[in-house]
Protein backbone atom coordinates (compact mmCIF):
# COMPACT_ATOMS: atom_id res chain seq x y z
CA UNK A 1 0.00 0.00 0.00
CA UNK A 2 2.92 2.32 0.70
CA UNK A 3 4.05 2.05 -2.93
CA UNK A 4 0.66 3.04 -4.28
CA UNK A 5 0.75 6.05 -6.52
CA UNK A 6 -1.77 8.64 -5.39
CA UNK A 7 -3.63 10.15 -8.28
CA UNK A 8 -5.03 13.66 -8.01
CA UNK A 9 -8.62 12.88 -7.23
CA UNK A 10 -8.31 15.67 -4.72
CA UNK A 11 -9.93 13.88 -3.32
CA UNK A 12 -50.13 -12.42 11.36
CA UNK A 13 -50.93 -12.35 13.99
CA UNK A 14 -54.59 -11.37 13.37
CA UNK A 15 -56.83 -10.20 16.20
CA UNK A 16 -59.10 -13.24 15.83
CA UNK A 17 -56.24 -15.68 16.00
CA UNK A 18 -54.57 -13.93 18.88
CA UNK A 19 -57.53 -14.39 21.23
CA UNK A 20 -58.22 -17.96 22.29
CA UNK A 21 -61.95 -17.90 21.75
CA UNK A 22 -63.84 -19.76 24.48
CA UNK A 23 -67.19 -21.22 23.59
CA UNK A 24 -68.58 -17.73 23.22
CA UNK A 25 -71.49 -19.00 21.20
CA UNK A 26 -72.29 -22.03 23.35
CA UNK A 27 -75.74 -22.42 24.86
CA UNK A 28 -76.44 -23.15 28.55
CA UNK A 29 -77.06 -26.74 29.65
CA UNK A 30 -80.79 -26.10 30.16
CA UNK A 31 -81.34 -24.16 26.98
CA UNK A 32 -82.91 -26.99 24.94
CA UNK A 33 -85.68 -26.23 22.54
CA UNK A 34 -89.25 -26.61 23.85
CA UNK A 35 -92.32 -27.41 21.87
CA UNK A 36 -94.86 -24.73 21.25
CA UNK A 37 -97.13 -26.11 24.02
CA UNK A 38 -94.34 -26.11 26.57
CA UNK A 39 -93.38 -22.58 25.65
CA UNK A 40 -96.98 -21.46 26.13
CA UNK A 41 -97.33 -23.31 29.47
CA UNK A 42 -94.10 -22.10 31.00
CA UNK A 43 -93.47 -18.37 30.80
CA UNK A 44 -90.73 -16.98 32.93
CA UNK A 45 -90.97 -13.46 34.25
CA UNK A 46 -88.93 -10.86 32.35
CA UNK A 47 -86.65 -10.23 35.36
CA UNK A 48 -85.77 -13.94 35.56
CA UNK A 49 -84.94 -14.03 31.84
CA UNK A 50 -82.75 -10.94 32.14
CA UNK A 51 -80.87 -12.36 35.13
CA UNK A 52 -80.21 -15.53 33.16
CA UNK A 53 -78.74 -13.49 30.35
CA UNK A 54 -76.54 -11.61 32.78
CA UNK A 55 -75.31 -14.87 34.32
CA UNK A 56 -74.48 -16.17 30.84
CA UNK A 57 -72.64 -13.06 29.62
CA UNK A 58 -70.63 -12.05 32.68
CA UNK A 59 -68.45 -15.16 32.96
CA UNK A 60 -67.71 -15.04 29.22
CA UNK A 61 -66.59 -11.43 29.39
CA UNK A 62 -64.35 -12.26 32.29
CA UNK A 63 -62.71 -15.14 30.41
CA UNK A 64 -61.58 -13.03 27.44
CA UNK A 65 -58.21 -11.51 28.28
CA UNK A 66 -57.00 -8.18 26.99
CA UNK A 67 -55.44 -8.25 23.54
CA UNK A 68 -51.99 -7.23 24.71
CA UNK A 69 -51.96 -9.94 27.41
CA UNK A 70 -52.55 -12.79 24.99
CA UNK A 71 -49.63 -15.05 24.16
CA UNK A 72 -50.35 -17.68 21.56
CA UNK A 73 -48.24 -20.80 21.67
CA UNK A 74 -48.06 -22.34 18.23
CA UNK A 75 -47.27 -25.93 17.42
CA UNK A 76 -45.01 -26.84 14.54
CA UNK A 77 -47.10 -29.19 12.34
CA UNK A 78 -44.02 -31.12 11.24
CA UNK A 79 -42.19 -31.64 14.52
CA UNK A 80 -45.07 -31.24 16.97
CA UNK A 81 -42.89 -28.96 19.07
CA UNK A 82 -44.59 -25.98 20.61
CA UNK A 83 -43.12 -22.65 19.51
CA UNK A 84 -43.12 -19.37 21.41
CA UNK A 85 -45.15 -16.38 20.21
CA UNK A 86 -43.97 -14.55 17.10
CA UNK A 87 -42.50 -11.56 18.90
CA UNK A 88 -40.68 -13.72 21.43
CA UNK A 89 -39.30 -15.93 18.66
CA UNK A 90 -38.05 -12.83 16.82
CA UNK A 91 -36.35 -11.58 19.95
CA UNK A 92 -34.74 -14.95 20.51
CA UNK A 93 -33.43 -14.99 16.95
CA UNK A 94 -31.93 -11.51 17.33
CA UNK A 95 -30.28 -12.46 20.61
CA UNK A 96 -28.93 -15.64 19.05
CA UNK A 97 -27.52 -13.73 16.09
CA UNK A 98 -25.94 -11.20 18.40
CA UNK A 99 -24.30 -13.88 20.53
CA UNK A 100 -23.05 -15.67 17.43
CA UNK A 101 -21.61 -12.40 16.15
CA UNK A 102 -19.78 -11.79 19.43
CA UNK A 103 -18.42 -15.33 19.43
CA UNK A 104 -17.00 -14.91 15.93
CA UNK A 105 -15.44 -11.61 16.95
CA UNK A 106 -13.80 -13.12 20.03
CA UNK A 107 -12.54 -16.22 18.25
CA UNK A 108 -11.44 -14.43 15.09
CA UNK A 109 -13.76 -16.48 12.86
CA UNK A 110 -14.60 -13.65 10.49
CA UNK A 111 -13.24 -12.50 7.15
CA UNK A 112 -11.83 -9.28 5.76
CA UNK A 113 -10.70 -8.69 2.21
CA UNK A 114 -7.30 -7.55 1.00
CA UNK A 115 -8.21 -3.93 1.74
CA UNK A 116 -9.35 -4.62 5.31
CA UNK A 117 -13.06 -4.43 4.51
CA UNK A 118 -15.22 -6.25 7.08
CA UNK A 119 -18.66 -6.76 5.53
CA UNK A 120 -20.24 -8.41 8.58
CA UNK A 121 -19.10 -5.65 10.95
CA UNK A 122 -20.23 -3.01 8.47
CA UNK A 123 -23.72 -4.50 8.06
CA UNK A 124 -24.43 -5.34 11.68
CA UNK A 125 -22.66 -2.56 13.57
CA UNK A 126 -21.30 0.37 11.61
CA UNK A 127 -24.33 0.82 9.34
CA UNK A 128 -26.58 0.57 12.39
CA UNK A 129 -24.67 3.46 13.96
CA UNK A 130 -24.80 5.64 10.85
CA UNK A 131 -28.43 4.90 9.95
CA UNK A 132 -30.08 7.06 12.68
CA UNK A 133 -27.98 10.04 11.56
CA UNK A 134 -28.99 9.37 7.96
CA UNK A 135 -32.72 8.83 8.66
CA UNK A 136 -33.49 11.00 11.69
CA UNK A 137 -30.91 13.75 11.78
CA UNK A 138 -30.19 14.64 8.17
CA UNK A 139 -33.44 13.02 6.85
CA UNK A 140 -31.84 12.19 3.53
CA UNK A 141 -33.94 12.01 0.36
CA UNK A 142 -32.47 9.83 -2.38
CA UNK A 143 -33.23 10.22 -6.07
CA UNK A 144 -32.06 8.31 -9.13
CA UNK A 145 -30.96 5.18 -7.24
CA UNK A 146 -32.07 3.17 -10.28
CA UNK A 147 -29.13 4.62 -12.19
CA UNK A 148 -26.75 2.47 -10.14
CA UNK A 149 -26.36 -0.98 -11.76
CA UNK A 150 -27.47 -4.03 -9.81
CA UNK A 151 -24.12 -5.75 -10.32
CA UNK A 152 -20.74 -5.14 -11.83
CA UNK A 153 -18.28 -2.34 -11.41
CA UNK A 154 -19.24 1.33 -11.55
CA UNK A 155 -17.63 4.58 -10.47
CA UNK A 156 -19.75 7.12 -8.55
CA UNK A 157 -18.35 10.66 -8.72
CA UNK A 158 -19.79 13.16 -6.23
CA UNK A 159 -19.26 16.71 -5.01
CA UNK A 160 -17.53 17.11 -1.66
CA UNK A 161 -18.38 19.59 1.10
CA UNK A 162 -19.19 20.09 4.76
CA UNK A 163 -15.82 20.66 6.51
CA UNK A 164 -15.93 17.05 7.77
CA UNK A 165 -16.47 14.21 5.26
CA UNK A 166 -19.92 13.17 6.46
CA UNK A 167 -21.27 13.39 2.91
CA UNK A 168 -19.29 10.31 1.88
CA UNK A 169 -20.69 8.30 4.79
CA UNK A 170 -24.27 9.37 4.07
CA UNK A 171 -23.82 8.45 0.41
CA UNK A 172 -22.58 5.04 1.51
CA UNK A 173 -25.69 4.47 3.65
CA UNK A 174 -27.95 5.69 0.82
CA UNK A 175 -26.52 3.18 -1.65
CA UNK A 176 -26.67 0.30 0.83
CA UNK A 177 -30.18 0.96 2.18
CA UNK A 178 -31.98 2.28 -0.89
CA UNK A 179 -30.56 0.18 -3.69
CA UNK A 180 -32.62 -2.99 -4.40
CA UNK A 181 -29.43 -5.07 -4.33
CA UNK A 182 -28.18 -3.41 -1.09
CA UNK A 183 -24.84 -2.75 -2.72
CA UNK A 184 -21.80 -1.66 -0.76
CA UNK A 185 -20.02 1.51 -1.81
CA UNK A 186 -16.24 1.41 -1.55
CA UNK A 187 -15.00 4.96 -1.07
CA UNK A 188 -11.58 6.23 -2.12
CA UNK A 189 -10.22 8.39 0.68
CA UNK A 190 -7.29 10.76 1.12
CA UNK A 191 -4.10 9.47 2.74
CA UNK A 192 -4.78 11.65 5.82
CA UNK A 193 -7.65 9.32 6.75
CA UNK A 194 -5.28 6.38 7.03
CA UNK A 195 -2.78 8.03 9.37
CA UNK A 196 -5.32 9.06 12.01
CA UNK A 197 -5.70 6.60 14.90
CA UNK A 198 -9.10 4.90 15.23
CA UNK A 199 -10.30 6.63 12.07
CA UNK A 200 -7.89 4.51 10.05
CA UNK A 201 -9.30 1.23 11.40
CA UNK A 202 -12.92 2.30 11.04
CA UNK A 203 -12.36 3.48 7.47
CA UNK A 204 -10.77 0.18 6.50
CA UNK A 205 -13.59 -1.81 8.12
CA UNK A 206 -16.15 0.29 6.21
CA UNK A 207 -14.46 -0.58 2.93
CA UNK A 208 -12.62 2.67 2.29
CA UNK A 209 -9.24 2.54 0.62
CA UNK A 210 -6.52 4.87 -0.56
CA UNK A 211 -7.37 7.15 -3.49
CA UNK A 212 -4.86 5.66 -5.90
CA UNK A 213 -5.23 4.20 -9.38
CA UNK A 214 -4.07 0.72 -8.39
CA UNK A 215 -6.64 0.25 -5.61
CA UNK A 216 -9.44 1.78 -7.66
CA UNK A 217 -8.78 -0.46 -10.65
CA UNK A 218 -8.57 -3.60 -8.50
CA UNK A 219 -11.92 -2.88 -6.90
CA UNK A 220 -13.60 -2.09 -10.22
CA UNK A 221 -12.15 -5.24 -11.78
CA UNK A 222 -13.72 -7.23 -8.93
CA UNK A 223 -17.12 -5.77 -9.82
CA UNK A 224 -17.27 -3.40 -6.85
CA UNK A 225 -19.08 -0.09 -6.66
CA UNK A 226 -16.45 2.60 -6.09
CA UNK A 227 -17.04 6.19 -4.96
CA UNK A 228 -14.72 9.15 -5.41
CA UNK A 229 -14.95 12.86 -4.63
CA UNK A 230 -12.45 14.54 -6.96
CA UNK A 231 -12.60 17.98 -5.28
CA UNK A 232 -10.77 16.55 -2.29
CA UNK A 233 -9.79 19.00 0.43
CA UNK A 234 -10.47 21.95 -1.86
CA UNK A 235 -14.15 21.02 -1.82
CA UNK A 236 -14.60 19.98 1.78
CA UNK A 237 -12.62 22.94 3.12
CA UNK A 238 -13.95 25.76 0.96
CA UNK A 239 -15.48 28.81 2.67
CA UNK A 240 -19.21 29.09 3.18
CA UNK A 241 -19.46 31.89 0.64
CA UNK A 242 -18.46 29.46 -2.12
CA UNK A 243 -20.93 26.75 -1.18
CA UNK A 244 -22.25 24.57 -4.00
CA UNK A 245 -19.61 25.91 -6.39
CA UNK A 246 -17.60 22.94 -7.55
CA UNK A 247 -13.85 23.20 -7.27
CA UNK A 248 -11.36 21.85 -9.77
CA UNK A 249 -11.59 18.11 -10.48
CA UNK A 250 -7.86 17.55 -10.76
CA UNK A 251 -6.39 16.06 -13.93
CA UNK A 252 -9.17 13.55 -14.52
CA UNK A 253 -7.54 10.52 -12.94
CA UNK A 254 -10.94 9.00 -12.13
CA UNK A 255 -11.90 9.14 -15.83
CA UNK A 256 -8.74 7.31 -16.81
CA UNK A 257 -9.50 4.60 -14.24
CA UNK A 258 -13.07 4.17 -15.53
CA UNK A 259 -11.87 4.00 -19.14
CA UNK A 260 -9.32 1.28 -18.36
CA UNK A 261 -11.98 -0.88 -16.70
CA UNK A 262 -14.81 0.06 -19.08
CA UNK A 263 -17.20 0.86 -16.22
CA UNK A 264 -19.91 3.55 -16.21
CA UNK A 265 -19.37 6.87 -14.44
CA UNK A 266 -22.36 7.92 -12.32
CA UNK A 267 -22.46 11.62 -11.34
CA UNK A 268 -23.83 12.26 -7.86
CA UNK A 269 -25.03 15.59 -6.44
CA UNK A 270 -25.37 16.13 -2.69
CA UNK A 271 -27.33 19.09 -1.28
CA UNK A 272 -27.42 19.82 2.45
CA UNK A 273 -23.87 19.00 3.49
CA UNK A 274 -22.55 22.51 2.82
CA UNK A 275 -24.51 23.96 5.75
CA UNK A 276 -23.70 21.45 8.52
CA UNK A 277 -20.54 23.40 9.46
CA UNK A 278 -20.68 26.86 7.88
CA UNK A 279 -16.98 27.62 7.47
CA UNK A 280 -16.54 31.34 7.95
CA UNK A 281 -12.78 31.27 8.49
CA UNK A 282 -9.63 29.19 8.31
CA UNK A 283 -6.83 29.36 10.85
CA UNK A 284 -4.07 28.55 8.38
CA UNK A 285 -1.18 28.93 10.81
CA UNK A 286 -2.76 26.53 13.29
CA UNK A 287 -3.50 24.15 10.44
CA UNK A 288 0.18 24.11 9.42
CA UNK A 289 1.24 23.45 13.01
CA UNK A 290 -1.19 20.53 13.28
CA UNK A 291 -0.29 19.22 9.84
CA UNK A 292 -3.83 19.34 8.48
CA UNK A 293 -5.11 20.98 5.29
CA UNK A 294 -7.23 23.58 7.10
CA UNK A 295 -8.50 24.46 10.56
CA UNK A 296 -12.16 25.48 10.25
CA UNK A 297 -13.74 28.38 12.08
CA UNK A 298 -17.53 28.15 12.20
CA UNK A 299 -20.22 30.06 14.13
CA UNK A 300 -20.03 27.36 16.81
CA UNK A 301 -16.49 25.94 16.58
CA UNK A 302 -14.18 26.31 18.42
CA UNK A 303 -16.10 28.87 20.48
CA UNK A 304 -18.50 26.33 22.04
CA UNK A 305 -15.86 23.66 22.53
CA UNK A 306 -16.97 20.07 21.88
CA UNK A 307 -20.57 21.25 21.50
CA UNK A 308 -19.46 23.27 18.49
CA UNK A 309 -18.45 20.06 16.73
CA UNK A 310 -22.09 18.93 16.51
CA UNK A 311 -23.27 19.42 12.90
CA UNK A 312 -26.38 21.44 12.17
CA UNK A 313 -29.43 19.27 11.37
CA UNK A 314 -29.84 20.25 7.73
CA UNK A 315 -32.13 18.46 5.29
CA UNK A 316 -30.22 16.49 2.65
CA UNK A 317 -30.92 15.36 -0.89
CA UNK A 318 -28.68 12.93 -2.76
CA UNK A 319 -29.34 12.48 -6.47
CA UNK A 320 -27.60 9.94 -8.68
CA UNK A 321 -27.53 11.03 -12.30
CA UNK A 322 -27.67 9.08 -15.51
CA UNK A 323 -24.53 7.02 -16.08
CA UNK A 324 -21.89 8.07 -18.59
CA UNK A 325 -20.81 4.91 -20.41
CA UNK A 326 -17.15 4.23 -21.12
CA UNK A 327 -17.19 0.67 -22.48
CA UNK A 328 -17.44 1.89 -26.06
CA UNK A 329 -13.98 3.45 -26.05
CA UNK A 330 -10.83 1.57 -27.18
CA UNK A 331 -8.22 0.61 -24.54
CA UNK A 332 -5.84 3.35 -25.63
CA UNK A 333 -8.50 5.99 -24.88
CA UNK A 334 -7.31 6.06 -21.26
CA UNK A 335 -4.13 7.76 -22.48
CA UNK A 336 -5.90 10.42 -24.52
CA UNK A 337 -5.64 13.68 -22.50
CA UNK A 338 -8.25 15.49 -24.59
CA UNK A 339 -10.82 12.72 -24.10
CA UNK A 340 -10.13 12.65 -20.36
CA UNK A 341 -10.52 16.41 -20.18
CA UNK A 342 -13.84 16.30 -22.06
CA UNK A 343 -15.27 13.49 -19.96
CA UNK A 344 -14.11 15.13 -16.74
CA UNK A 345 -15.74 18.38 -17.78
CA UNK A 346 -18.94 16.51 -18.72
CA UNK A 347 -19.15 14.85 -15.31
CA UNK A 348 -18.43 18.10 -13.50
CA UNK A 349 -21.00 20.06 -15.48
CA UNK A 350 -23.67 17.42 -14.89
CA UNK A 351 -23.07 17.49 -11.13
CA UNK A 352 -23.05 21.30 -11.03
CA UNK A 353 -26.25 21.60 -13.10
CA UNK A 354 -28.03 19.11 -10.82
CA UNK A 355 -26.87 21.02 -7.73
CA UNK A 356 -28.38 24.23 -9.05
CA UNK A 357 -31.62 22.45 -9.92
CA UNK A 358 -31.90 20.89 -6.44
CA UNK A 359 -31.17 24.25 -4.80
CA UNK A 360 -33.97 25.91 -6.77
CA UNK A 361 -36.37 23.17 -5.67
CA UNK A 362 -35.30 23.38 -2.01
CA UNK A 363 -37.65 25.43 0.17
CA UNK A 364 -35.65 25.37 3.39
CA UNK A 365 -32.19 24.39 4.57
CA UNK A 366 -33.55 22.62 7.62
CA UNK A 367 -37.06 21.46 6.64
Amino acid sequence: MADAKVIPFDDDRSRGAAVQRPAARRRGAGSRRKSGGEQAAVREPAAVRESAVVREVQPLAGRIPAQEDVHVTRENPETGVKQPPHDEAGLERRVARGLAFLRRRLTGEYEVDDFGYDEELTDQVLMSLLRPVYEKYFRVDVKGIENIPAHGGALIVANHSGTLPLDGLMMQVAVHDRHPANRHLRLLAADLVFVLPVVNELARKLGHTLACAEDAERLLAQGELVGVMPEGFKGIGKPFGERYKLQRFGRGGFVSTALRQGVPIIPCSIVGAEEIYPMIGNAKTLARVLGIPYFPLTPTFPWLGPLGAVPLPTKWTIQFGEPILTDGYPPEAAEDPMLMFNLTDQVREQIQHTLYKLLVQRRSVFF
